[in-house]
C-alpha cells in the first residue's frame, strides 16, 4: 500500500515550495522472516558447522597464518614479561580474594589458555584482576562468617608438646583444611555462575547490557572499590590483627579498628613496607617518565620479591619479629572437582554484577586496543571467551578473571603481536605452579599489600581528574561522585547498582527539564538561534519560534506547556477563563447601566485583571529538530496546543520534523483523517514556516 503525499514546504531557487514524497515501505511478514531464521539456523551442514566451530574457536582461523619470523619475538618478549609481572601480582591478590596464593596461579594459568584459544583480541591480558578479586573475597568473607568460620588471617599459636596440645593442634588442623575447602568451593561456586550468565548473555546477544555502565560509572566505581583494596590491606602494611569486616559501611569499620590497634603495629612490617613503597612507586615513576626509552618496563615487582623473601627468610623476621609471611604454597595441580550445586545457589545473586563487570571490562580493553592496531573484535566472541575463562577453570580451583588494564599496557608496550604472549605468560606461570612456588614460603605479607597498593595508583589518581571533570560535564562528575561513595562506603555490587540507576535517572531528569528557548532571527540569513545565547538577533514580527531540546513524552509534558507558556508570555487556558469573567464581568455592569465598564473603566482593582491581554504574535513555529521522538501524550500534547491557540487565531506550525516524528503525528491524527491539512502545519526549515506565516496563504503551485 502506497503511503500518502506528504505536502511539506522547504525552500528552493525556482519556487517557495516544493513538494516531498516519502518512499514506500514495503511490508515485511515478520512471521515469515522469522521462520526463515529459524530453519537456516536449525539446519546443518558441514560447511555451516566448520564456520561454527572455527567461530567458537577463533584461533583455528589465525592461527594458521601465523608470521613467525614477523610475531615470534615479540610475542616471546611480551608473554615473558607479563609472566614475570603476574606471578607476584597473583600471589599479592589472593590477599584480596581470602584465598590462598595457589588459587590464583591457577586461575593465571587457565585463564591465558582459554583466552588465547577463544579471544578475539590480539593484546589483552586476561588473568587475575584487583576490583574482581576484591569482589569475589567479599563474598567468600561473608559465606565463610555465615557458616560460622573465624575469620582469622594467621595461623593459630604453636602449643606445647604433649598429647592435649598435640590433639588440639590436630584439631586446628582440621579445622583449618575445612576452613580453605570451603572458601575456594565459595569461589570456584561464584566463579562457574558467573561464567554461565556470561554465557547465556552471549547466546541471547545481551551485549548492550554494556551500554548501561557509563565511563563515570565505571570509573567512580573502580575508585571507589580502589578505597576499599586500600583499606583492607591496611592491616597487613603495619602488621596488626583485627577482624575482616563485613557488610555495608566496611571501610569505615575497618578504620576505626585500625586506628584503635596502631599501637600494636608491628615495626618490622612498617619498616618494611616503607621500604618497598618508596621502591616500587620510585621504579613506577621512573618507568612512567622514560617508558618511550625502555624496551620492556622494569620487573620491579618481582625483585621486591625476590630480594624481601631472602631478607625474610636468612633474617627470620617470622620467628624473631613476628612478621606475617605466606606461608607453604604446594607445587603441582589438585585434581579437578565439580562447584558445589547449593553454593552456586547461595551466590547466584552476586555472580550477576561479577559477571557484568568483568565482561565490560574484558570487551573494553579489547575495543580499545582494536581501535588502535587497526583490527576487529567480535564483541559476542569476547563474551563467550570471558565467560568460559570462567566456567573451564572454576573446576580446576580457580576463581573469576577479566581483562586488566596495567597488564594490557604493558603487553602493548613490550611488542605484542597475536594471543600467543598469552600462551608464553602461561608457561612463565606453570614453571612457578610446578617447581618454585615453595620458594615463597617466608614472602612478608606486607610485601604483597605494597604491591597491591601500588599497583591502584591509577584508580586513585582519578581524584586528581575531579576538577577537570567538573569543568566538561557537572552531571557526569556527580555521577562519579555517587558511584565513588556508594562502592566505597556500601559494598561494591551496591555502589556498581546505585551508579547505574543514578546515572539512569539523570538521563530522565535531563528529558524531563531540559534546555527551553526562543528563537531569533541571525540578520541577513536564514538561519534562527536562541536569543538569550547569541547577540545581534533580530526578532521575527508576529511570530514566536519555539524550540525544545528533547523528545516530548508523558514525563515532560507539562514541563514543555509550561515552557511554552512562559516564553511566549501567553497561557490559553488561564486567558481564555480570564476571557470569560471579563465578559460575564461587563454584561452585569452592562445590565446596570454602567457604560464605563464597556472600556474597563471604573472597575476595581480584581476587575482590571481581567482584562485581555493583547497578544503579539499570530503564529508559533515549534522547533522539532531536537524531538527525537513523540509517544501518544505528546502527541495529544501538540493537539491540544493546536486547538488551544486556534481558538486565539494563532497558527501552529511544526518545523525541522524528522520521519519518525512526522509517522506519530500522523497515526495520533494531528494532520485530520485525510492530511489534507499537512502542507500549512508541517516545514522542512524554520525559515519556511516563518515565510509561510507572513504570507498566511499558499500560492497556488503548492496546492494539494
Amino acid at each position: 500500500m502506497e503511503r500518502p503525499l506528504e505536502a511539506t514546504r522547504m525552500e528552493n531557487s525556482t519556487s517557495s515550495c516544493i513538494l516531498m514524497e516519502r518512499k514506500t515501505r514495503i511490508k515485511i511478514n515478520r512471521k515469515e522472516v522469522m521462520l526463515a531464521k529459524m530453519r537456516n539456523s536449525c539446519s546443518c551442514t558441514p560447511k555451516k558447522l566448520k564456520n561454527f566451530v572455527m567461530d567458537f574457536l577463533p584461533v583455528l582461523r589465525w592461527l594458521p597464518k601465523y608470521q613467525y619470523k614477523e610475531y615470534i619475538w615479540g610475542d616471546i618478549m611480551s608473554g615473558l614479561v607479563i609472566g614475570i609481572i603476574l606471578v607476584p601480582q597473583a600471589i599479592a591478590y589472593s590477599l584480596l580474594a581470602g584465598l590462598k596464593p595457589i588459587y590464583s596461579l591457577y586461575t593465571s594459568f587457565f585463564a591465558n589458555i582459554i583466552y588465547f584459544l577463544m579471544g578475539t583480541s590480539r593484546h589483552v591480558s586476561v588473568g587475575i584482576f584487583s576490583l574482581i578479586s576484591l569482589m569475589v573475597g567479599q563474598v567468600v568473607d561473608r559465606e565463610l562468617v555465615l557458616a560460622g568460620f573465624d575469620l582469622n588471617d594467621d595461623a593459630p599459636p604453636v602449643l606445647q608438646n604433649d598429647s592435649q596440645s598435640n590433639t588440639t593442634a590436630f584439631n586446628l588442623t582440621i579445622a583449618g583444611i575445612f576452613f580453605e575447602c570451603y572458601a575456594i568451593g565459595i569461589a570456584t561456586a561464584l566463579t562457574f555462575v558467573a561464567g554461565v550468565y556470561q554465557v547465556l548473555m552471549g547466546i541471547f546477544r545481551l551485549g548492550f547490557v554494556s551500554m548501561y555502565l557509563s565511563e563515570s560509572v565505571l570509573d567512580g566505581f573502580a575508585t571507589g572499590a580502589s578505597l576499599t583494596i586500600l583499606t583492607a590491606q591496611v592491616k597487613y602494611l603495619i602488621g596488626i590483627k583485627i577482624p575482616r569486616s563485613q557488610g555495608h559501611g566496611m571501610l569505615v569499620i575497618t578504620w576505626i579498628n585500625i586506628l584503635r590497634n596502631i599501637p600494636q603495629a608491628n615495626l618490622c612490617d612498617v619498616i618494611t613496607s616503607a621500604i618497598c613503597i618508596v621502591v616500587l612507586v620510585t621504579a613506577k615513576e621512573l618507568g612512567d617518565r622514560y617508558k618511550h626509552k625502555l624496551k620492556f618496563p622494569l620487573p620491579t615487582e618481582l625483585v621486591v620479591i625476590v630480594v624481601a623473601t631472602l631478607v625474610s627468610h636468612y633474617g627470620k623476621l617470622n620467628e624473631v619479629y613476628a612478621s606475617s609471611v605466606s606461608g607453604a604454597i604446594p607445587t603441582g595441580f589438585i585434581p579437578p572437582k565439580v562447584p558445589h550445586f547449593n553454593l552456586m545457589l547461595r551466590v547466584a545473586v552476586d555472580a550477576l554484577p561479577l559477571a557484568i563487570v568483568s565482561f565490560v571490562f574484558t570487551v573494553s580493553l579489547s575495543e580499545m586496543c582494536a581501535k588502535k592496531y587497526a583490527y576487529t573484535i567480535r564483541a559476542n566472541q569476547e563474551m563467550f571467551a570471558v565467560g568460559f575463562c570462567n566456567i573451564i577453570p572454576s573446576f580446576f580451583h580457580s576463581f573469576a578473571t577479566s581483562a586488566a588494564l596495567a597488564k594490557t599496557l604493558v603487553k602493548t608496550s613490550t611488542g605484542c603481536q597475536t594471543q600467543v604472549s598469552g600462551v608464553i605468560s602461561a608457561m612463565v606461570v606453570l614453571l612457578v605452579l610446578l617447581f618454585l612456588a615453595p620458594l615463597f614460603y617466608s614472602l612478608q605479607k606486607c610485601v604483597l599489600a605494597c604491591i597491591i597498593i601500588v599497583s591502584l595508583r591509577g584508580a586513585l589518581r582519578k581524584f586528581r581528574d575531579v576538577p577537570a571533570r567538573y569543568h566538561v560535564n557537572k552531571v557526569d562528575t556527580l555521577v562519579w561522585v555517587v558511584t565513588m561513595f556508594a562502592s566505597a562506603l556500601i559494598s561494591t555490587e551496591v555502589g556498581l547498582l546505585v551508579g547505574i540507576v543514578f546515572s539512569m535517572l539523570c538521563i530522565v531528569v535531563r528529558t524531563q527539564r531540559p534546555r527551553t528557548a526562543l528563537l531569533g532571527q541571525i540578520q541577513g540569513t536564514s538561519f534562527y538561534e536562541d536569543d538569550l545565547e547569541y547577540e545581534n538577533l533580530s526578532s521575527v514580527p508576529k511570530v514566536k519560534i519555539f524550540r525544545f531540546e528533547a523528545p516530548l513524552y508523558y514525563a515532560n509534558r507539562n514541563y514543555f506547556l509550561k515552557s511554552l507558556y512562559r516564553l511566549t508570555n501567553l497561557d490559553p487556558n488561564l486567558e481564555a477563563a480570564r476571557r470569560k469573567k471579563y465578559e460575564k464581568k461587563e454584561k452585569q455592569h452592562l445590565k446596570k447601566g454602567d457604560q464605563t465598564a464597556a472600556n474597563g473603566l471604573g472597575i476595581g482593582e480584581n476587575t482590571l485583571q481581567l482584562v485581555p491581554k493583547q497578544i503579539d504574535f499570530q503564529a508559533l513555529v515549534i522547533d522539532c529538530s531536537s524531538i527525537s521522538f513523540l509517544d501518544t501524550t505528546g502527541v495529544n500534547t501538540l493537539k491540544e496546543i493546536l486547538k488551544d491557540y486556534k481558538d486565539f487565531n494563532i497558527s501552529v506550525l511544526l518545523a525541522c520534523c524528522n520521519p519518525s516524528v512526522i509517522d506519530s503525528l500522523k497515526r495520533g491524527g494531528y494532520f485530520g483523517k485525510d492530511f489534507g491539512s499537512m502542507q500549512e502545519m508541517l516545514f522542512y526549515s524554520i525559515h519556511n514556516a516563518v515565510q509561510f506565516a507572513n504570507d498566511q496563504k499558499l500560492p497556488a503551485d503548492c496546492a494539494v
